[in-house]
């Protein structure tokens, strides 16, 4: 529980800690008013001694009142700052991961975050903070008589004894059930990703055969996860409540022979249950602790080795694109997927990307974004190696247009703003640069018209067009398009032909991954990669003429005429 301790949360621990010390002391007050009551109140039957015994125990209870809420304050305090330092390092290590190394995480270390931040709300920690002050319950009931003492000792070291045997035997089955809940949840979530083709091609039963699979599976575990956790938590109630009769049986044989009084007994009795209480949460709330501790253990794995990147302020770019013979493999002593790929692209220059499928075009788009990292060569914007810049400054000069185009929940304008505050004039001159100005007009409510998730309301090329808008947002000096017409019809095919030639006066530097040689007529430049390398790179009609002559397999439908601009 190290990270109870971080330098974020040691005000709100300490705070709890001396609230809980402080608790403790004023929870000392019901046993001693009981010994009061007992040796003092009944034998002189006075109402006055009960009166003014009563007095104070009544304001230090309200006192203890004040410190328990002051602390549980304190926890939940603790809990949102948790959530507010973690999950948004948490999220974006989620996106780098999924962007570099493409694997999808999912939200499980969004998860993670909310455990530790469920755990500072649970009664497992409340008993951590107690467990310290044990040894002070002890010492009072061996100062009401050595032998109670030893009982309440001996009774407080079977308990912790039984807390470690309880951690050693749930901590696999801990594990297991852990992985068994993300295993189903990711299942879900992919269905769920792909519920149209599940129901279109009626893989509704078989589908939620293998999800009943994994929630099989994650039953079991979390079975026997509960069978040990519940056998271990009954066995430490019954401890302790076999622990309070036998100190409560010693005492009355020491009342019996007038070694003690009733008041001793009755008070020692309480005491024993009070000092006791503490690690019976903490095994009945070991699974809370385990789940906790597991979450930290892999969020702190979840770590990014941060590219180191210059502080200086570096002038507007320009546009200009070097690619340095770089070699990229997604899995080390794998053959490359990229080898030796060199080009350069001025200010205003466009690059039409063309191959067969599997060639490599979208891994090299990804290291022209910078999101991936050759093992040799360098991708040169402006000069500077674009895995070094700083990726807001990279952003605001980069528009990219994925192949699976992603819209999220919310307006049309708040889309094309990047999910910032809408800039109304760079909104209106990103659509209409994109042609998408007038589509965008004809929707319900406009620009205000509210997309649904995913962009579920809208049509693929809509989608598409509104997503070219989006990376036209902010005048980028540098557009990326990996197949921006793969949903367009006609007319959006010549709307992006029209945003091209607009972009070329603009000086804006494009590449283009694509198959219509209707769009790549109006390219400067065409590079044809096969197995990872430029097989052939040149100016548009020569590539283009060079292709239909060869006998190699054309990367543009067979049925579409060529149709080359000089």
């Amino acid at each position: 529980m190290r990270w109870l301790f971080a330098k974020q949360l040691r005000s709100f621990v300490t705070l709890a800690a001396c609230t809980s010390f402080l608790l403790n002391l004023a929870l000392l007050a019901p046993a001693m008013y009981m010994l009061q009551v007992f040796d003092r109140v009944f034998a002189s039957g006075s109402v006055e001694t009960l009166v003014m015994l009563s007095i104070p125990v009544v304001v230090i209870l309200t006192f203890g009142y004040f410190m328990d809420a002051a602390r549980t304050r304190a926890l939940g305090a603790a809990g949102r700052r948790v959530e507010a330092s973690l999950a948004p390092a948490a999220l974006g290590n989620q996106l780098h991961q999924s962007a570099t190394s493409g694997v999808d995480r999912k939200d499980d270390a969004l998860r993670d975050v909310a455990k530790l931040r469920a755990l500072l709300a649970s009664p497992g920690v409340v008993a951590l903070f107690d467990a310290p002050w044990v040894p002070l319950y002890l010492i009072v009931i061996a100062l009401m008589h050595p032998l109670l003492g030893v009982v309440a000792t001996a009774g407080a070291m079977l308990l912790v004894g039984l807390s470690l045997v309880t951690e050693y035997a749930t901590r696999r089955h801990t594990e297991h059930a852990l992985q068994a809940t993300r295993a189903t949840n990711r299942r879900a979530d992919s269905l769920l990703r792909n519920a149209e083709a599940i129901i279109g091609m009626g893989m509704t039963a078989p589908a939620i055969a293998a999800w009943n699979t994994k929630c099989a599976e994650q039953h079991v575990a979390q079975e026997k996860l509960g069978n040990a956790s519940a056998r271990f938590g009954a066995l430490a109630r019954m401890a302790r409540q076999t622990l309070q009769a036998t100190a409560l049986g010693l005492g009355a044989w020491l009342v019996i022979g007038r070694e003690a009084s009733p008041g001793i007994m009755i008070a020692a009795t309480i005491l024993l249950g009070r000092a006791l209480q503490p690690v019976e949460f903490l095994i009945g709330g070991w699974k809370a602790l385990s789940e906790a501790r597991s979450a930290w253990k892999r969020l702190s794995e979840r770590t990014i080795a941060e590219v180191p990147q210059s502080r200086l302020v570096l002038p507007a770019p320009k546009g200009r694109l070097d690619v340095e013979r770089i070699v990229f493999s997604p899995v080390p002593n794998r053959p490359p997927l990229i080898r030796g790929v060199e080009f350069s692209l001025l200010p205003g220059e466009s690059l039409g990307l063309v191959g067969p499928s599997a060639s490599g075009k979208t891994t090299l788009i990804r290291l022209l974004l910078g999101i991936r990292v050759p093992q040799a060569g360098k991708v040169r914007f402006d000069g500077a190696d674009i895995t070094r810049c700083d990726r807001s400054a990279l952003g605001r000069a980069i528009g990219y247009l994925p192949q699976d185009v992603e819209l999220f929940s919310g307006t049309v304008a708040e889309n094309i703003a990047r999910l910032q505050a809408p800039d109304s004039q760079a909104v209106v001159r990103a659509a209409q640069l994109a042609r998408a100005h007038d589509l965008i007009l004809r929707l319900p409510e406009g620009y205000e018209t509210e997309i649904g998730e995913g962009g579920c309301l809208l049509s693929g090329g809509q989608r598409q067009r509104i997503a070219l808008a989006r990376a036209l947002y902010g005048d980028p000096r540098l557009l990326i398009l990996d197949e921006p017409n793969a949903n367009l019809d006609e007319e959006g095919d010549e709307a992006l032909c029209a945003a091209l030639a607009d972009l070329k006066v603009r000086g804006v530097t494009v590449v283009l991954v694509g198959h219509r040689q209707q769009v790549m007529s109006h390219l400067d430049k065409v590079a044809v990669l096969r197995n990872g390398t430029l097989e052939a790179i040149g100016p548009t009609a020569a590539v283009l003429a060079r292709l239909r002559t060869s006998a190699k397999v054309l990367p543009f439908p067979a049925s579409e005429p060529l149709q080359v601009q000089a």
